[in-house]
């Protein structure tokens, strides 16, 4: 029995080690069930404390954000989880010896990305007509600067995730999974900016998806396009993506200096 105790705690001790190690795993322990409180906490406040006409619509304003927000979630995973696999697979160092430039595997993973977000969404997009009487090509045109905005939104996250796949390796895999739905309490997705608190709302304003979502609703609510809010966003997502795009060269850079280009996953 005691020999049998020892090489229990030998194994629970072995994945201590890991999380001991690994902020990213400790992080995520008590992350999706404080996500999940905090997404429908606001969305609870927005339905019991806003106005009859307002909650009225609110149904097609949750669908459309659920439809909505999966663009850039797709956005961001379809980039990412298609650089994982070539850590998975230990393609990594064999690209990079290539003459394919950090550049050109970029736009590689962008084109994947878009062939995975539409085929992705489209069933789901036409099971939201047949079960919930939910058009989302009623929008219009500005769905498409709703889709840009979001897809471009999905591949700065991904530039960032990459990066620090670049600095941290496979403990930051975890980032994949959870940085995009991490900020969905902050992008307001499911209601407007003005139930979160006063804290929080300059956060948030800095969000493009605060400003792409606070859009759709002023189309379904009252059938107006808001201009300047698809502006706030794409001047957003402009900044953002700059900023991605240095970071990811800095940390590219450092990873090919110290060699971590062949022993990232390893």
């Amino acid at each position: 029995m005691k020999a049998s105790l020892r090489r229990i705690w030998g194994l629970v001790y072995r994945h201590l080690c890991l999380y001991r190690r690994s902020w990213p795993r400790i992080v995520e322990l008590a992350y999706w069930p404080t996500l999940e409180l905090l997404i429908w906490g606001f969305t609870a406040q927005f339905v019991v404390h806003g106005q009859a006409s307002v909650a009225l619509k609110a149904g097609g304003a949750l669908i459309g954000g659920v439809l909505l927000w999966e663009v850039a979630l797709r956005a961001q995973m379809g980039v990412t989880i298609s650089f994982l696999e070539e850590i998975w697979s230990r393609n990594l160092g064999h690209i990079f010896v290539s003459p394919l430039r950090p550049s050109e595997l970029v736009a590689a993973l962008l084109c994947v990305s878009v062939m995975r977000t539409m085929i992705g969404l489209a069933p789901a997009a036409l099971l939201a007509v047949f079960l919930y009487a939910f058009n989302i090509f009623s929008l219009g045109l500005p769905l498409l600067l709703l889709l840009l905005n979001l897809m471009l939104m999905g591949w700065w996250m991904s530039l960032g995730v990459i990066a620090l796949l670049f600095r941290y390796g496979a403990s930051a895999e975890a980032l994949a999974w959870t940085l995009a739905f991490g900020i969905t309490p902050l992008a307001c997705v499911f209601y407007p900016v003005a139930v979160l608190p006063g804290w929080l709302r300059p956060i948030a304003k800095i969000i493009p998806a605060e400003h792409i979502f606070s859009a759709m609703r002023e189309i379904l609510y009252i059938n107006q396009i808001n201009w300047a809010q698809f502006l706030w966003a794409l001047g957003l997502n402009g900044i953002w993506m700059l900023a991605a795009i240095g970071i990811f060269s800095l940390q590219f850079r450092a990873a090919r200096t110290s060699g971590a280009l062949i022993s990232i996953g390893e």
